[in-house]
């Protein structure tokens, strides 16, 4: 008697624990589904710029933004970005094929050209801005997941839970070139047939909040970026760069990310 009294317990116990389990996996991929902003403005730069200059709008927006903004920029020429915390040493060798650029972000080497490659500010002032890195991280990559499925891909977030509920596990490649962004796969990047297709990495001050990320790998849908900005959120509005973002993004280019202390530069 006692036998059957423990057993039947253990199995309502597991019942219990898998019931809890389901429904946390569910409300994780319904929360994954919902837009992440209130209201996103949108600037689709279609003029190629120069690595440093790319960088540096994105530090302008990020000074001057008051609600969440993506842009989605082109590179004049081949470029290579690469960590704040990275070693010049590591990319010098691609210095004859490419254009060579230290982000403010963080992360590994990224190559530039054919990506969809894009920022996102969001302002202290913004509710979002409270979440934390990972979580943030996290949903506008599963936005980028939805866009993607919008446009006939399949790609789930790395760690996370997929559009049916399921948890993702991080299959990593193992190469020689451990710093490479796209060749070792981290939680919540975004990955398909079982290698990543995009990766983002991110930059918090008293300002504000930017990640900047690349979608490489697959060929680029031309209404990718437009459904990605609308996962995001329901409430997208155009944004027209001006004068003043200009200007200031020319002085951070010219002092800051093209000069040779900043790409030399000896972060500890």
């Amino acid at each position: 008697m006692s036998s059957k009294v423990e057993t039947s317990l253990e199995i309502s116990g597991s019942r219990k624990t898998q019931r809890f389990l389901d429904s946390a996996r569910n409300d994780k991929a319904r929360e994954a589904t919902r837009p992440f902003f209130g209201a996103l403005t949108v600037y689709r730069d279609l003029t190629p710029h120069s690595a440093a200059m790319n960088m540096a709008i994105d530090e302008a927006v990020l000074e001057t933004a008051v609600i969440p903004t993506i842009r989605f920029y082109r590179w004049q020429s081949p470029a290579l970005s690469f960590g704040y915390f990275g070693k010049f040493s590591d990319v010098a060798i691609y210095a004859a094929e490419r254009e060579l650029v230290r982000r403010w972000t963080g992360g590994g080497i990224v190559c530039h050209g054919d990506d969809l490659t894009y920022s996102i500010v969001i302002p202290a002032s913004d509710p979002v801005f409270a979440e934390s890195s990972l979580a943030t991280y996290e949903r506008v990559h599963g936005a980028l997941c939805a866009a993607l499925s919008g446009v006939g891909e399949r790609a789930v977030v790395a760690g996370g839970v997929d559009p049916k509920g399921f948890v993702v596990g991080i299959q990593a490649a193992v190469t020689a070139s451990g710093y490479n962004c796209f060749a070792n796969p981290v939680r919540a990047d975004v990955m398909m047939d079982g290698r990543k297709i995009a990766g983002a990495a991110q930059r918090r001050t008293r300002r504000g909040l930017l990640q900047q990320g690349s979608v490489q790998g697959i060929i680029i849908k031309t209404d990718l970026a437009r459904k990605f900005a609308q996962a995001l959120s329901a409430n997208c509005s155009e944004f027209e760069v001006n004068e003043q973002i200009l200007q200031r993004a020319r002085e951070l280019a010219q002092q800051k990310y093209g000069t040779d202390s900043w790409l030399k530069k000896k972060v500890v």
